[in-house]
């Protein structure tokens, strides 16, 4: 063995982590994803939790999954395959080895392949490597359950606690094999149990140990590698999931707007961590309330509309269903309300952990009666921020509630984000009652050119007003059955919506293109990773991913109708390509669907979008 490894460049790389669900393997990927992205790396990530809420340890069924893509530039995806995977057991090992390339550093804690560990996770043999077609001389095989404790025998630490501190260990090897400072490390086990310093220490002492174990055997790899960056905007990047990024968008919205934040929810997988990132925030003026269910939190959180804060409530696809009847409450009203729904998989309970782009029917539609709302979808979990701001402002200048729809790849998922200076953000104007109409106010009253009612907050002399679920008067604002009075009040609510401004859709790649690709919301990435991939190829391709769904941005029609073929991918059974159809005449797209509760796989798409190009 050479005294010296060879450090090689890469311009990229895919890390997976995966173990049991309770052996920390989304902590030790947050770890590596947030050291990465500190030192100027572009990075996507992928957390790919067990639906399970405790699986036998063990069990096929209870491993949890973490993957990062890291890069010198942009990246877009999470990455199809790993080029470096981290198996705790045997179980980790037969359900991700799938998601490996075929000559991955391989590295499994040899201490939990046991007889026993290999009859749950179902292998047939106890030669396992064999088994699975995988060649010896790429696995790191490592006691690293021996190690930790014989690593933490001093601490007085139980077993039980010593057992914890194994998935850094596993991550000291990864940052040794990809030349990481240790300091980022220690730093962020610091501030993460800043309130129990010793566990902080014990980890650090462990991942420190499987750096050392890694540089002092050379743990059987040819190299070592680095990434450098290639920073084409200089300021300062954090790693960021979605949920958080959604988060503070609506903390800077109200800051912009000038009001108290209200965000009215019900705990639900995999929308939560919005509510528990806000109820950090007492100090901005944020005010979050976890109401007794999904209906309380919308309803409590139209009432906040109601009183002139900048209001939101969050859940996941069940809850929107709860929620409609207080959502379609905020419809007639026109109070501005943020509906943010992280999708997951469906129907009924269906996968909570996994990601599905299945409520966006339910989003245009979902309510009784003709209920028009703004929609609009982010495209990653960086943009995440952008457009929860822009939910937001839409909902204060327009009167209206507005659904946003992520889902549970962005809002787990996390990518490299640069802060944004708040005075670069767009304005913000709340479109209040003004002094004029002080003692002539009517809640009905309209911008003539946006057509949005004027918002008069309770407790003002002279804007007294009553709203409810019962139709009203466009003049008077009483109760109303006039058969032309609600027809006009229809009328006026669906053109609202309509006469919101919305950026064109942006159309990138060949202007002569043979074919192109329109996705909605989360998938750009993978399609944009596949238009990459297929100009490379010498395929002339374009890309028109949506973010506005309604309004559909004003030049949808043209777009659609420049390219002699055009295909529509998404994660559901065609719902994007279904509405794309009711508003354009004639247009008869072609179709990708997957609703795997996955990403979608980049090599995948390319192979199906070359068999359309060719046809």
């Amino acid at each position: 063995m050479s005294e010296e490894l060879e450090v090689k460049e890469l311009d990229q790389v895919v890390v997976r982590f995966s173990g049991d669900s309770g052996d920390g393997m989304q902590l030790a990927g947050n770890i590596f994803s947030t050291i990465s992205a500190t030192v100027g790396n572009d990075i996507s990530t992928f957390p790919d939790y067990p639906a399970d809420i405790r699986a036998p340890q063990g069990s096929l069924n209870g491993v949890s999954g973490y993957q990062v893509h890291i890069g010198e530039d942009k990246v877009h995806t999470p990455g199809d395959f790993c080029d470096v995977l981290v198996a705790m057991n045997a179980a980790a090992l037969k359900t991700q080895y799938k998601f490996a390339r075929p000559q991955a550093t391989i590295i499994i804690d040899t201490d939990s392949f046991g007889p026993k560990d290999l009859k749950k996770a179902e292998f047939k043999t106890e030669n396992y490597l064999e088994e699975l077609g995988i060649d010896q001389d790429c696995v790191v095989a490592c006691p690293i359950t021996t190690m930790v404790k014989e690593c933490l025998k001093d601490t007085g630490m139980d077993n039980k606690s010593m057992l914890k501190c194994r998935n850094m260990f596993a991550l000291g090897i990864v940052c040794w094999l990809f030349n990481r400072d240790m300091e980022l490390a220690f730093d962020f086990l610091r501030k993460k149990f800043h309130k129990k310093p010793q566990v902080a220490e014990s980890n650090i002492k462990v991942v420190m140990a499987g750096y050392d174990y890694g540089h002092n055997t050379h743990s059987s790899v040819p190299a070592t590698y680095r990434i450098e960056s290639k920073v084409k905007t200089k300021g300062r990047y954090i790693d960021i999931t979605g949920n958080k990024a959604t988060a503070y968008g609506l903390i800077a919205a109200a800051e912009k707007a000038g009001l108290q934040l209200f965000l009215g929810s019900y705990p639900i997988t995999p929308a939560t961590d919005i509510l528990h990132e806000l109820a950090k925030h007492k100090s901005l003026g944020v005010k979050t309330v976890q109401c007794e269910d999904e209906i309380a939190g919308c309803a409590s959180a139209i009432g906040a509309a109601f009183a002139g804060a900048l209001a939101a409530t969050s859940t996941s696809g069940p809850g929107v269903c709860l929620k409609s009847e207080a959502i379609n409450l905020a419809v007639i009203d026109e109070l501005p309300l943020v509906i943010i729904d992280v999708q997951r998989g469906g129907p009924s309970t269906g996968l909570p952990t996994k990601s599905e782009q299945t409520d966006l029917l339910q989003a245009l539609y979902g309510r009784n009666g003709e209920s028009p709302m703004p929609v609009i979808a982010a495209t990653s979990p960086t943009d995440c921020f952008d457009a929860a701001y822009m939910a937001a402002k839409i909902a204060l200048e327009h009167l209206t509630p507005v659904i946003l729809l992520t889902d549970g790849f962005l809002g787990n998922g996390s990518g490299a984000w640069k802060l944004p200076d708040i005075k670069q953000l767009p304005e913000i104007h709340p479109h209040f009652a003004t002094e004029e109409m002080r003692n002539n106010y009517t809640p009905y009253r309209r911008d003539e050119e946006t057509l949005a009612r004027y918002w008069a907050v309770p407790g003002n002399e002279g804007y007294e007003h009553i709203l409810g679920g019962l139709e009203k008067d466009g003049k008077t604002g009483s109760i109303s059955t006039e058969p032309e009075n609600h027809n006009l009040m229809v009328h006026l609510r669906a053109q609202k919506v309509a006469n919101i401004p919305v950026p064109n859709v942006e159309v990138q790649g060949d202007e002569d293109a043979d074919l192109l690709i329109v996705g909605f919301g989360s998938t750009y990435g993978h399609l944009f990773s596949a238009l990459k991939a297929l100009r490379k190829q010498g395929k002339k391709v374009a890309l028109a991913q949506f973010k506005y769904i309604n309004p559909l941005p004003a030049n949808t029609e043209e777009v659609m109708r420049k390219y002699k073929k055009v295909v529509v991918a998404e994660q559901n059974m065609g719902q994007f390509a279904m509405y794309l159809r009711a508003k354009i005449d004639g247009f008869v797209p072609y179709q990708y669907n997957e609703v795997k509760g996955q990403p979608l796989v980049v090599t995948e798409l390319v192979e199906a979008f070359k068999k359309i190009i060719e046809e």
